[in-house]
C-alpha cells in the first residue's frame, strides 16, 4: 500500500503544513483551524470520489505506462491549480465580466466577495459537468455489444438504445430543455450555453478518442506517433471526466470556508488520494477481479449528474451526493464478491464431478 499512496502522504504532509502557515498568516492564531478544515475538505473529496477512482482505472488500464505516470504527476498539478484554482476564477470572470487578475485578487483578498460571484455561477458550473457526466452515463449503458450487466434487466434493456442514432443526446437535450424552464429568467442563457457546451465537449473528445483507436492499427509505420497522440486524447479525457466530478466538490467546499487557498489545499490532498487508489486499482486489476464495480460506478455517475442537475435550482447536501455514489460502489462490490464465490462454487462442483 505504501508504494501506491508514499506521495499521497507526502502531499497530505506539505499541504497539512501550508494550511498551518497560511492560517497564521491571514489570522494570527488560526493555524490549526485550517489544518483541521483542509483535512475534512481532503476527506469529503476522497469520499465523493470513489465512483471518479473506478472510471479513471477503467481508462488507465489501455493507457501506456508513460501516460500513467502523467496522470498521477501532470494531472494532480491540473487538478488542483487547473480545477480547484484557475477554472472557479475563470467562470467567475467570464459571467461577472471581470478580468481574471482582478477575480483572482478578490478570490485572494476578500473571500465573501468572492463566494458571492461564485455562488452567482453555481448554475452553469453544475449545468456543464451535469450534461457532460450524463453524456457519459448514457454511452455506457446504451451498448448493445456489452455481456456483463449488474442489474440485468434494467441494464438488458438499456444496452438496445444505441440502436436509435443519437439518442444520447437527444436525451440529453431534452434533459437540459426541461431544466432551463425552471432556473430563474436571469440564468436561461447562461443554463443553455454551459449546457450545450457540456455535451459538445463530450462528443469531440469521445468522438476523436474512437478516432484515434479505430486508425491506430493502420499506421503501425507510425507506431509510436500514434500511441502517443492516443495516450494524450485520453489524458485530456480523464481530466475533463476528473473535472466534472470535482464541480460539485469545489462548490460544496465553501460551505466549510471561504478562504481559496485553504480550499485548494484541502481538494489537492483528496485528488491526490484519488489518482493514487485510481493507479492501484489499475496495478492489481481490481476491475477485473470484481465484475460488478465498474458497472457501479456508472450508476453513481449517472446519479451525480442528475444531482448536478437538480443543484442547478435546489440546494442538496454534500452528504446526499456523496451517500448515494458510495451506496452504489459498495452494493456492486458486493454483488462482485458474492458472483466470485458462486463461481467458486460452480467451479469446485465442477471439479467434484469430473473426479467421481
Amino acid at each position: 500500500m505504501l508504494e501506491y499512496f508514499l506521495g499521497s502522504y507526502i502531499v497530505t504532509i506539505a499541504g497539512l503544513a501550508g494550511a498551518y502557515f497560511w492560517g497564521e498568516h491571514v489570522h494570527s492564531g488560526s493555524g490549526f483551524a485550517c489544518v483541521f478544515i483542509a483535512l475534512v475538505l481532503g476527506v469529503l473529496e476522497v469520499s465523493l470520489s470513489f465512483d471518479n477512482a473506478v472510471v479513471n482505472a477503467m481508462k488507465l488500464e489501455k493507457m501506456s505506462n508513460a501516460w500513467r505516470h502523467r496522470f498521477l504527476t501532470w494531472g494532480i498539478l491540473i487538478a488542483v491549480f487547473g480545477m480547484r484554482f484557475l477554472f472557479p476564477i475563470l467562470v467567475v470572470s467570464i459571467f461577472s465580466k471581470l478580468k481574471m487578475l482582478e477575480v483572482a485578487k478578490i478570490a485572494l483578498s476578500d473571500s465573501d466577495k468572492y463566494a458571492y460571484y461564485l455562488h452567482q455561477t453555481h448554475a452553469p458550473i453544475v449545468t456543464f459537468g451535469g450534461m457532460f457526466l450524463i453524456m457519459l452515463f448514457l454511452n455506457y449503458f446504451f451498448n448493445h455489444e456489452k455481456e456483463v450487466h449488474w442489474i440485468r434487466p434494467l441494464e438488458n434493456w438499456l444496452s438496445h438504445f444505441d440502436h436509435i442514432k443519437g439518442i444520447e443526446v437527444i436525451i440529453s437535450l431534452l434533459m437540459l430543455l426541461g431544466l432551463q424552464n425552471i432556473v430563474p429568467d436571469e440564468q436561461k442563457l447562461h443554463v443553455i450555453i454551459a449546457g450545450i457546451s457540456g455535451v459538445i465537449t463530450y462528443l469531440a473528445i469521445d468522438g476523436f478518442s474512437h478516432y484515434l483507436e479505430k486508425h491506430e492499427e493502420m499506421r503501425l509505420s507510425k507506431c509510436a506517433e500514434a500511441a502517443g497522440c492516443t495516450g494524450l486524447i485520453s489524458f485530456i479525457y480523464l481530466e475533463l471526466i476528473d473535472a466534472s466530478f470535482s464541480l460539485d466538490g469545489v462548490l460544496g467546499a465553501f460551505a466549510l470556508s471561504k478562504d481559496i487557498i485553504i480550499i485548494s489545499i484541502g481538494l489537492a490532498i483528496g485528488a491526490m488520494f484519488v489518482r493514487s487508489l485510481t493507479i492501484m486499482l489499475v496495478e492489481k486489476k481490481t476491475l477485473k477481479q470484481f465484475l460488478y464495480l465498474e458497472h457501479g460506478a456508472h450508476w453513481a455517475i449517472g446519479a451525480l449528474a442528475c444531482i448536478m442537475l437538480i443543484s442547478a435550482v435546489k440546494e442538496i447536501p454534500e452528504a446526499v451526493t456523496g451517500g448515494i455514489g458510495l451506496a452504489f460502489i459498495i452494493a456492486a462490490l458486493v454483488s462482485s464478491v458474492m458472483h466470485n464465490k458462486k463461481m467458486e462454487r460452480l467451479l469446485a462442483d465442477n471439479g467434484g464431478e469430473k473426479n467421481a
